[in-house]
């Protein structure tokens, strides 16, 4: 019986430790430069290795949701900047769909660079039913098209998507 009671404490503390490490639908919000609001989520690592990594998030306007990728390693400004090319992400459904290039940053005074997808409408229906297996990112130059198989949470921009649209749909029924 006391071999049964710690094996659900310590199932318990397991459960709540994994849950805090990552938690599902936190909201967070930072002013951007042009005065509007921008909202997003922590971003998560969907891919890493010892010479290349990617991470990303959901980010919204309230009006327009847009993936948000950290791609590792990235080029030096001048030519970052001149990343301009589409997205492609391959779904669980096998389906690739493209996301249209929406800008390209430096943060973080230039130690970090971010590039914004734009997710069309049509494309939202698709984003919250399939994971993400693959995205591919033009990175010019000598290396070309980029490829990144999503080995670490799949489902997170699934997940950070539905938490924005059930956040939008709670603030329009008050």
């Amino acid at each position: 019986m006391k071999a049964i009671l710690r094996i659900g404490a310590l199932s318990l503390v397991l459960l709540s430790v994994s849950i805090a490490s990552f938690p599902q639908c936190e909201i967070l919000h930072r002013m951007t430069p042009d005065g509007s609001m921008q909202y997003y989520m922590q971003p998560v690592n969907f891919y890493w290795t010892k010479t290349k990594s990617l991470e990303g998030c959901i980010v919204t306007d309230r009006e327009n949701y847009f993936l948000l990728l950290r791609p590792i390693p990235f080029p030096e400004k001048p030519a970052g900047n001149k990343l301009k090319e589409d997205l492609v992400l391959t779904m669980s459904n096998d389906t690739a769909y493209t996301l249209k290039h929406y800008d390209t940053r430096y943060i973080e005074n230039d130690t970090v660079m971010a590039m914004l997808f734009l997710i069309d409408q049509k494309d939202i229906d698709i984003m919250t039913k399939f994971e993400v297996k693959e995205a591919k990112i033009d990175m010019k130059g000598d290396e070309g098209v980029r490829s990144y198989e999503f080995k670490l949470h799949k489902s997170a921009l699934k997940d950070q998507l539905d938490c924005f649209l059930k956040d939008e749909e709670a603030r329009k029924k008050k």
